[in-house]
């Protein structure tokens, strides 16, 4: 292929990266966007060689992240006071860096392919899944956006409780197979494509997802939106002006459960101590013969043992600790020699301990609330990992964010999203507290069911409903995490090579005469 033709068609592919992530924000109308890029994608890599795949794929993963995490720009920029032109490469940086897994993808469909659309469409979507796995894991793993958080509200969502976001996303790369092939399958066998592709992404509309768990009860919460501007939530001479506030807003809430978002008290305890001695004694006393539990954000620890970005719980004569578990690279740890970029921001930045993967639940209220901090509830297996004992998994699922740091942008429906995913995984509602939104609480069939408005400091009082039992999603990923995706994508692949010639061996016939058998 030309070289201009070869780049306009890389410059397409670019920009249908791009416009597809429309569908993680406003995946109630534009889920099908996805799809209908990916089927494209798959039209073109059709026929091409494993270097003009590796570009197109390159391409499509550059265009998808770079839309899909810009906002990166505005906590490099605006908070950590790089300049406007190494904020902006650090995210294009990162965005290929990302999409090297999708290229490598599609240069390996594009060597193994036999020219069969079926077994080639199986083969893409191993392709997919295990470069999606590979985003997702490696290097403490960035799934965000990953294609299954765009079909939240589509009809095959109602697979999400057996396979998980990583096989929605499995299942769109295999429909986009069937539909990229349409011209290679004979006149009887595009009916049954037709009909297999309304199997897969349109019958489960008309099916209600079953009901693997089921309630413990109702109770009432209060989830605290403090909407601290970023610039001073650590400045000093606000500090004291916050903490009245925050302590203000504890007593008054009224709800049994009360939630306030992460970092809400944004102080050690020594420094806390230092600052205002006997911030504690006047909440620890309103929990004093009541019914009645609180879950804080607020890093625990000292500077010379080491801390941790954690959520403390208290009820009468109760005292519980969560300790974040994944941390943020770049944010809560430095990745080894990259610390010359962290000390040119203007950020506090630190590295955190590591809490449990598997943490135990905060029992009040007759609920067991799992607590996750910010972008833990990206790490859906993770989560799962709590479910290994299904007596003592949570009733109730809690974030505590703040992702104020990105500004008013697409991050914050992208991440209420990522909640909605998981409360369809796992059939746990999810109680989001965070600092500018979005604050909300979400059913276990993804439903939200209030929220506040993003910005604005306020309080979102309302009720959950607890649930126990495990969805198939729970019951697998408790126990063998992501191992089972990887096996089933290594497995088709491996087989798919050996057929055709192995690794090194002839590519499989690219002829378009061949169809489905």
């Amino acid at each position: 292929m030309a070289a201009p033709r070869l780049l306009a068609e890389a410059a397409l592919a670019l920009g249908l990266g791009a416009a597809q992530t429309v569908a993680f924000v406003h995946s109630d109308w534009a889920w099908p966007l996805p799809l209908l890029t990916l089927t494209w994608l798959v039209w073109r890599l059709r026929e091409a060689s494993a270097a003009r795949a590796t570009l197109l794929g390159l391409a499509y993963g550059t265009g998808w992240l770079t839309a899909g995490v810009w906002w990166l720009f505005i906590s490099m920029h605006r908070y950590g006071q790089l300049p406007a032109a190494l904020a902006a490469a650090g995210v294009l940086a990162l965005s290929l860096a990302l999409s090297l897994y999708l290229a490598l993808a599609c240069a390996a469909w594009a060597r193994w392919r036999s020219g069969r659309p079926l077994r080639d469409s199986v083969l893409f979507a191993a392709c997919w899944l295990l470069a999606e796995l590979a985003r997702g894991v490696l290097f403490t793993g960035f799934p965000w956006v990953a294609s299954g958080y765009a079909w939240v509200d589509a009809p095959a969502a109602w697979w999400a409780p057996w396979v998980g976001v990583y096989g929605l996303g499995a299942l769109l790369a295999l429909a986009a197979g069937w539909l990229g092939h349409w011209n290679a399958w004979s006149g009887r066998a595009k009916w049954g494509v037709a009909g297999a592709a309304l199997a897969l992404l349109g019958l489960p509309a008309a099916l209600d997802v079953p009901e693997f768990t089921r309630s413990t009860g109702r109770v009432a919460v209060s989830l605290l939106q403090t909407n601290v501007a970023q610039d001073e939530k650590f400045a000093a001479e606000r500090l004291p002006a916050l903490l009245e506030e925050l302590q203000g807003a504890l007593l008054r809430a009224r709800g049994p459960l009360v939630v306030a978002p992460e970092t809400a008290l944004p102080l050690l305890p020594s420094q806390l101590q230092s600052l205002q001695p006997g911030w504690w004694d006047p909440v620890r006393e309103s929990l004093a013969g009541r019914p009645r539990a609180l879950l804080v954000g607020v890093p625990l620890g000292d500077f010379e043992l080491g801390y941790t970005n954690s959520v403390l719980g208290l009820q009468a004569g109760a005292r519980y600790r969560y300790d974040k578990h994944h941390l943020v690279p770049f944010g809560e740890f430095v990745p080894a020699g990259f610390r010359w970029f962290t000390q040119m921001m203007g950020i506090p930045l630190g590295d955190f301990a590591r809490g449990p993967l598997a943490a135990p639940p905060f029992e009040a209220l007759g609920q067991r609330f799992g607590p996750n901090v910010c972008y833990e509830d990206l790490f859906g297996e993770e989560l799962a990992r709590r479910f290994a004992e299904p007596a003592r998994a949570p009733t109730v699922l809690v974030n505590v964010s703040n992702i104020g740091w990105f500004g008013r942008t697409v991050a914050l429906p992208q991440h209420l999203h990522i909640t909605r995913m998981r409360t369809l995984e796992l059939q746990r509602p999810m109680l989001r507290a965070t600092n500018t939104g979005v604050t909300a609480i979400v059913d276990h069939r993804a439903r939200v069911q209030a929220s506040l408005p993003v910005f604005t400091a306020g309080v979102l009082d309302g009720e959950v409903e607890g649930r126990e039992g495990l969805t198939p999603y729970a019951a697998w990923a408790s126990r063998l995490g992501l191992w089972p995706l990887f096996g089933l994508a290594v497995l088709v692949i491996l087989g798919h090579a050996r057929a055709g010639g192995g690794f090194l061996g002839r590519p499989g016939s690219r002829s378009r005469s061949r169809v489905a058998r």
